[in-house]
């Protein structure tokens, strides 16, 4: 399979350095600030973008993202308009790779081929959903692959040397390798630790490895850098976002320009990071 994902990490190896992967929850903390924000990603460093979709009962991830999560579904958004944000985003940006990450109740209920179609047409590229194992690959993962959309699998500090193969029988686009157990943005990942794993995670795969969980600063988002093919920052993003609302949870002004003034210091130092 060929796309967008794999164009990108493509060049990057070109250019001989790592990738930035930012994540907010769609529609997060409205839907037109959301967009704002996410057409300015590119241009502010983003090499690829994962947006979350929202659901009430994000079990893999933390506070911060939690409350997005909550915010978003206050505001609004859905499965549908997430798929149309996207599609707009798309009109306007050809080339940077859009990842879908959420969990499968909300693609039950829209139904799963409709879902599919619908993403492939609006221009998603790979698709993360936390709660479905290999054991499932039937349900979603296969289908998704049938229509040229990537289906990215996690990977853990607990996947061990028999687990690693049913992870990557059906991953393509790149393997998430999450730094950490437990959920997103309570802990930060230390670098020389991620090296290692990396490392084991290379013999086992082609796939660029893109690490998240923990990674809050320039200076971690370089660390991790040095190592793996991507860093992904969300926890991150979605409290810097948070902190420019108003009681009510109402934007600010400033607060587009402060969540992608931080992505530019992050790709500032996922650019700097010079490679292991």
């Amino acid at each position: 399979m060929s796309g967008r994902i794999d164009a990108r990490f493509k060049a990057l190896k070109e250019e001989g350095r790592a990738g930035l992967v930012t994540f907010l929850c769609a529609g997060d903390p409205d839907i037109p600030t959301f967009e704002t924000i996410l057409a300015g990603l590119p241009q502010a460093g983003a090499d690829l973008i994962e947006i979350g979709m929202p659901f009430s009962d994000p079990m893999a991830d933390g506070p911060a993202i939690q409350a997005g999560n909550l915010r978003a579904l206050k505001n609004g958004i859905s499965v549908a308009r997430t798929l149309e944000i996207v599609r707009r985003f798309r009109a306007a940006d050809p080339a940077t790779p859009i990842i879908l990450m959420g969990y499968y109740n909300p693609i039950h209920h829209y139904g799963r081929h409709g879902f599919l179609d619908d993403a492939k047409e609006a221009g998603v590229d790979g698709l993360i959903i936390v709660d479905l194992p290999p054991e499932e690959d039937e349900e979603l993962c296969l289908p998704a692959l049938e229509r040229g959309l990537n289906f990215i699998r996690l990977a853990t500090p607990t996947t061990d040397a028999k687990r690693l193969p049913a992870v990557l029988a059906n991953t393509s686009g790149f393997l998430y390798y999450v730094s950490l157990t437990g959920i997103t943005g309570v802990k930060s990942a230390a670098a020389g630790e991620v090296g290692e794993a990396v490392a084991r995670l290379r013999a086992s795969t082609d796939l660029p490895i893109a690490v998240g969980f923990g990674i809050r600063e320039p200076e971690q988002a370089a660390a991790i850098a040095r190592h793996a093919d991507a860093a992904v920052v969300g926890s991150a993003l979605v409290s810097e976002l948070a902190s420019c609302l108003d009681e009510e949870g109402r934007p600010q002004p400033g607060l587009v320009e402060a969540v992608l003034g931080k992505v530019q210091a992050l790709a500032q130092g996922v650019r700097g990071a010079r490679r292991k």
